[in-house]
C-alpha cells in the first residue's frame, strides 16, 4: 500500500470510529458490537505507531470516548472519566499480570466487579448531600443530568451522619433491568415508536430525557464502584467499597477481593455462565490493583489507568433458520443485506434479523435458502451470523444470490476497485439515499436544524414535500400542508421554520459536511473549507490540486470530483445559494488574531482544566502557529496537559522539546 492509502484508511478507521462512539455514547443508540469496534481501534492503533507522522492528533485511539450533547449544561470532571483497556482472552491477561508485577512487584491484591451495561455516571456530594450528577462525555466534560438523576431512588439526596469527607466524587452505572426493559419496550412497540435495542440504549436514552417527570416513571437503578477524593480518604479500592456501603450507597454484593491472577480468571469463569441469571445486563469483568498507593506508582496511559483493565466475555451462540434475506440502502447507496431469521432467544432477547455486512460476507457463508445458521451477538449488540449448519442443508437449496441491481429503485448496482460494499448510483432517484442525505443535513455536526427529525423527514418524503436538500427551505410557502400532518401543530411548524431559518447562518464548513460527500467526513470538511475558502474553488479544483490540501488523500478527492460532476448537485448547490446558505469563510474566520506564533510549532497532549484540545489548537493557529501531528526534532514545543501518553513524553525528553502548560501558552500570547 502507498502513504496515501495508508492514509486514506486510517482517516476512514478515524470517522468510522468518531460515528460509532458518537452513536453509543450520545445516541445510546449503537451500530456495531463491542468487539468489532475493539477490533477496528486495534487496527487503526497499529497503523499509528507503524506511521507515527500521518496519525491524527485528535484520533479515536487518544480519547476516552463520548461525546457532549447540546442539550443540557456542560460541566468539567474534576477527575478525568477515564475508559479501561478491554481484552478478550487470558493471555492478555497474564501479560497485564506481568506487567503489574514487573512495576510493583508480587505483593498486591486484586478487586474483581462485574462489568455493568449502562450509563456511567460521577456523583458529587458536598456536606452529604448531592449537589451534581454528569455523565462520562467526552472524559474530560460531560452533561450535567442533575434533576434527572434525583428521580432515582436508588441514588440517596443526602447521606447518613458519618464520616464522609466534605467534598467527594462518587462514579457507578445506572442501569435498566431486564423484565422493565421488555415491559417499556412492548409499549413503545404498541404505540408505534421504534423500540431501543438493549436496555443500556434505554437507560442512557432515559438519562438525557428532558422532562425529569418522565425519568421519574421509568425504572432505573445504580450500582456505584469508585470514589474520588482530594486526599485518600482510605488506603485501599476495597476499603473504600465498604465505606461506602456505610454511608448509604449501593454496591455490588458480586464485588471480591482476590489475591492473584490465577483466582481472577476463576471469578471470569465462574460469571461466564452465571452472568445470564442476574436481571440486568453486564459484559465481562473490571480487575483493579487494590493498593492507592500501587494504583498512584502504576499510573496512567493517556486514557486509561495502567492498574485496572476490562475483560470482555465472547458473544453467545444460537442456532436457528434463515428465512430470507433482504436488502437495505443507506445514505451514501451502500446496499447492506440482512438476514431474516425465525424468532430465537440470545443473550436475553429475541433475535429475528441478523447482519450479513456485504456481498462479499454472504459468498464466505454460501448461504442457501432455508439454511440453520448459528446466530451470535458481538458485544451483546448486534447479532451476525457466524457460519452455516451443512448438514441440515436442503437438497436442491437455492443459492443466495446478492443482487446486481438496487432493490429500492432498480438502478445497477457498482463496486469500486478495492472495496467491499456495492453501492447504488441514483443517489438523486433512491428514495432511501434521499431521505437519508435530508437526515443527515439537518443532524447536530451539519446544519443542526431544530424541529426536525428523522422520521419527520420520512414524512415530509412520503408526502411529496421535499425530495432534496434545498425543499426544507421551501417549507415556508407549504404551512397549510404540514398543518394537515398528524402531530404536526403550530408550534412545532414556527420552531421547524425558526430552525430552518437559523441554519442560515452556519458556518460553510457545516453546509459541505451536510451535502453529505461520500468520504467528507466532519474533519475533512473543515479542512477542506479552509484549504479551498469557497465552494466555487472547490468545485473548480482538479484532483491534483485537492491532494495539496492537508489530510486529503486519492479517495477522497476522486469522490469530491465524481461528486461535482453531476449536474444534479451543481443545481442543488446554486439553489441552496439563493437561499442564503454560506458558501465561503468568513474573514474573521481566517483573519489571524496576532502573528506572535508565527514559525513556532506545537503539539498537544493530554488533558486541560480550562479548555478541550480542540480550542487550544484553534488559538495556536488563529495566533500563526502550527500544529504538528507527531514528536520530532522539528518541534518547538509540547503543550502538555494532565495523564499525556508516556510514547510522546519520553520522545520528547529525548529530543530536548521545552513542555509547556496552558498558562505558559497564554504568557506567550500577553
Amino acid at each position: 500500500m502507498s502513504l496515501f492509502d495508508i492514509k486514506d484508511k486510517m482517516d476512514e478507521l478515524v470517522g468510522e470510529l468518531n460515528q460509532h462512539t458518537y452513536n453509543y455514547y450520545v445516541l445510546a443508540m449503537p451500530t456495531i458490537a463491542d468487539f468489532e469496534f475493539d477490533k477496528k481501534l486495534e487496527e487503526l492503533n497499529r497503523l499509528e505507531l507503524e506511521y507515527p507522522d500521518l496519525a491524527d492528533p485528535n484520533s479515536p485511539t487518544q480519547k476516552v470516548g463520548g461525546d457532549i450533547t447540546k442539550s443540557f449544561i456542560t460541566v468539567n470532571h474534576r477527575w478525568p472519566m477515564l475508559s479501561l483497556g478491554n481484552t478478550y482472552n487470558e493471555q492478555d491477561l497474564r501479560d497485564f499480570d506481568d506487567r503489574i508485577r514487573k512495576t510493583i512487584g508480587d505483593s498486591f491484591e486484586y478487586v474483581c466487579e462485574l462489568k455493568f451495561d449502562g450509563l456511567s455516571i460521577s456523583l458529587t456530594y458536598e456536606d452529604n448531600k448531592l449537589i451534581r450528577a454528569v455523565t462520562r462525555g467526552d472524559g474530560s466534560k460531560g452533561d450535567d443530568v442533575t434533576t434527572n438523576v434525583k428521580t432515582l431512588n436508588k441514588i440517596p439526596h443526602r447521606l447518613k451522619a458519618g464520616d464522609a469527607p466534605p467534598v467527594f466524587e462518587i462514579r457507578g452505572e445506572i442501569f435498566m433491568h431486564r423484565a422493565a426493559f421488555n415491559r417499556l419496550n412492548r409499549e413503545r412497540e404498541e404505540l408505534g415508536e421504534i423500540q431501543y435495542a438493549n436496555p443500556r440504549n434505554f437507560a442512557a436514552g432515559t438519562i438525557k430525557m428532558q422532562d425529569s417527570g418522565e425519568v421519574a416513571k421509568r425504572p432505573l437503578d445504580c450500582f456505584l464502584y469508585s470514589l474520588n477524593t482530594d486526599k485518600n480518604y482510605f488506603k485501599t479500592h476495597w476499603d473504600s467499597l465498604q465505606g461506602l456501603k456505610e454511608w448509604g450507597f449501593k454496591i455490588s454484593n458480586d464485588t471480591r477481593l482476590v489475591n492473584g491472577i490465577d483466582d481472577v480468571l476463576a471469578f471470569i469463569d465462574h460469571w461466564n455462565n452465571e452472568r445470564f441469571k442476574l436481571s440486568y445486563d453486564i459484559d465481562g469483568i473490571v480487575i483493579k490493583v487494590n493498593s492507592y498507593a500501587q494504583q498512584q506508582e502504576l499510573g496512567f496511559t493517556a486514557k486509561s489507568p495502567r492498574w485496572a483493565i476490562s475483560y470482555k466475555y465472547k458473544a453467545q451462540e444460537v442456532e436457528t433458520l434463515l428465512e430470507r434475506v433482504t436488502y437495505q440502502v443507506g445514505r451514501t447507496g451502500a446496499v447492506t443485506p440482512v438476514a431474516n431469521l425465525r424468532p430465537v432467544q440470545l443473550a436475553g432477547t429475541t433475535v429475528k434479523r441478523a447482519t450479513l455486512h456485504n456481498a462479499n460476507e454472504i459468498e464466505r457463508l454460501d448461504l442457501h435458502e432455508g439454511d440453520s445458521v448459528f446466530v451470535e451477538k458481538g458485544g451483546e449488540i448486534i447479532p451476525k451470523i457466524t457460519n452455516v449448519n451443512l448438514d441440515k442443508r436442503h437438497d436442491g437449496a437455492e443459492r443466495i444470490i446478492y443482487p446486481i441491481d438496487c432493490p429500492e429503485c432498480g438502478s445497477h448496482l457498482i463496486r469500486k476497485d478495492g472495496e467491499v460494499a456495492f453501492y447504488c448510483p441514483n443517489d438523486e432517484g433512491c428514495p432511501p439515499q434521499i431521505i437519508g442525505k435530508i437526515q443527515h443535513f439537518i443532524g447536530r455536526k451539519a446544519m443542526n436544524i431544530d424541529g426536525l427529525g428523522d422520521e419527520t423527514i420520512e414524512t415530509f418524503y412520503k408526502k411529496g414535500l421535499v425530495e432534496h436538500i434545498s425543499d426544507l427551505y421551501l417549507l415556508k410557502d407549504k404551512a397549510d400542508e404540514l398543518k394537515t400532518i398528524e402531530r404536526f401543530g403550530e408550534r412545532s411548524i414556527e420552531n421547524m421554520m425558526q430552525g430552518i431559518e437559523q441554519s442560515k447562518q452556519m458556518p460553510f464548513e457545516k453546509v459541505l459536511f451536510g451535502l453529505g460527500i461520500r468520504y467528507v467526513g466532519e474533519t475533512v470538511a473543515k479542512k477542506l473549507a479552509f484549504g479551498v475558502k469557497n465552494i466555487d474553488n472547490l468545485m473548480g479544483a482538479t484532483f491534483e490540486e485537492l491532494i495539496t490540501i492537508d489530510e486529503i488523500g486519492q479517495r477522497i478527492a476522486e469522490s469530491i470530483t465524481e461528486y461535482f460532476s453531476k449536474s444534479e448537485h451543481i443545481d442543488q448547490i446554486n439553489q441552496l445559494k439563493v437561499f442564503g446558505l454560506q458558501f465561503q469563510i468568513q474573514e474573521n474566520e481566517i483573519a489571524l488574531q496576532s502573528e506572535k506564533l508565527t514559525g513556532k510549532t506545537f503539539v498537544i497532549s493530554g488533558v486541560f482544566e480550562n479548555y478541550s484540545r480542540e480550542e487550544l489548537k484553534e488559538l495556536i493557529e488563529s495566533n500563526g502557529g502550527k500544529i504538528l501531528s507527531g514528536i520530532s526534532a522539528k518541534l518547538n514545543y509540547l503543550l502538555a496537559g494532565e495523564n499525556m501518553g508516556p510514547s510522546k513524553h519520553d520522545k520528547a525528553k529525548k529530543l530536548n522539546v521545552p513542555f509547556i502548560s496552558e498558562d505558559d501558552l497564554f504568557e506567550m500570547l500577553k
